[in-house]
């Protein structure tokens, strides 16, 4: 794999960090020992300047290259998920019910991997500002970094990120202009009878005869309501009610994910679930609770800054392992926030054959590391050649 000389020379290094932060997983805001590792790192590089503690526990460092010009964002999230690990590996997580099951540790590394090659090297101009982000999985915090003024404090003009992505071929880069990946949404619905023996039905209210209209109810939302060319999801995910055989229960609640990729489906998608379940309420005599969660954004990309990143891409691993028209997905990312603030575009990179993602038995495959790494680096001193 043509991976920079200079960063293939420190891989070990780099598969080295990268284990070192599997075995300690950190969930959501609070990747405090994470960060701690990233800035010890970072401070043995050289880099220009460190900010800690940036939603909560993210960090930004700057590197400066050699004079003025923009500022390149480069993000990588930090953060693990509450799932007990099956990998069997000797690196394995030492903290049970946590585990770095989506990658995130090899998304740091492969940031920490060009951070290093960019401070030997400083081969470009302007600068590189590289975000290290807490709670992407839940929480939303790549958001929270736009709300603390990221963007506008650092002066970021473009903003760049890679998720490795286990099944595609090892090393090929997929991207795409426009949606990526979709916005994705949550509805809680809780309902409300009147309880009571089972015996004697006519005296209660019983709400799972409305949980289940209002369940097939949805159904009809993506036939009837939503244009067949625009893609979107709704699956009830979660349905509890009563506790046991010969008991009317009072209450029933279910869940639903809902996701898309246009601003005007994903409202109209509200408007009909709230619609639907606030007429079968009243057809039942019982009441809804709704609670709607209005989500991540769909991730999409621009334009320009998506051609430029595969094009980068096809530099570092050549033109047949680069598919810059991939096809979007109904999976859901906060990078997008950072996208809305600015220009920029997201990638997968293929690391092969392997469990995907959140399942138990994931693992990063750390010959990736470097690729990503390259990427990085490559767009940098593409985008702002030293003077």
């Amino acid at each position: 794999m043509p991976v920079l000389n200079r960063i293939a020379d420190f891989a070990d290094e780099m598969k080295g960090w990268r284990r070192h932060l599997h075995q300690y997983p950190e969930l959501e805001f609070q990747c405090h020992e994470t960060a701690a590792f990233i800035v010890e790192r970072l401070r043995e590089m050289g880099v220009d300047e460190i900010h800690e503690g940036i939603a909560t526990s993210g960090v930004v460092a700057i590197i400066n290259g050699q004079g003025a010009g923009r500022t390149i964002g480069l993000r990588a999230d930090m953060d693990a998920l509450p799932i007990d690990e099956a990998t069997g590996a000797e690196y394995a997580s030492k903290v049970p019910g946590k585990m770095h099951a989506c990658g995130h540790d090899g998304h740091v590394t492969m940031l920490l991997g060009a951070a290093k090659y960019l401070c030997e090297t400083r081969r470009f101009s302007g600068r590189v500002a590289l975000l290290f982000q807490p709670a992407e999985e839940d929480g939303g915090g790549g958001n929270v970094m736009v709300q603390e003024g990221v963007m506008d404090t650092f002066d970021i003009a473009e903003v760049y990120g890679i998720h490795n992505a286990p099944g595609l071929p090892f090393g090929q880069f997929q991207t795409t202009r426009g949606a990526l990946m979709a916005s994705v949404d949550t509805a809680v619905v809780h309902v409300t009878g009147r309880g009571g023996h089972a015996a004697t039905p006519h005296e209660c209210i019983d709400p799972i005869p409305a949980v289940v209209s209002m369940v097939q109810g949805l159904q009809t939302i993506l036939s009837r309501n939503i244009f067949a060319m625009d893609e979107a999801v709704l699956s009830v995910t979660m349905i509890h009610a009563g506790t046991a055989s010969n008991i009317v229960p009072e209450e029933a609640m279910f869940a639903a994910t809902i996701r898309c990729f246009k601003p005007e489906v994903r409202a109209l998608l509200k408007k009909r679930i709230y619609e639907i379940i606030e007429g079968q309420a009243a057809a039942f005599n019982v009441t809804a609770r709704i609670d709607y969660d209005w989500g991540y954004p769909p991730t999409i990309n621009h334009a320009d800054q998506a051609d430029f990143a595969a094009s980068v891409a096809r530099e570092v691993v050549g033109p047949s392992l680069v598919n810059a028209e991939a096809g979007r997905e109904m999976g859901s990312e906060d990078f997008s926030y950072m996208l809305e603030a600015r220009p920029g575009a997201y990638l997968f990179l293929g690391t092969g054959p392997g469990a995907g993602l959140h399942h138990p038995a994931f693992d990063f495959n750390d010959e990736a590391a470097p690729v990503g790494a390259s990427f990085f680096a490559r767009l940098v001193e593409t985008a702002l050649p030293a003077k």
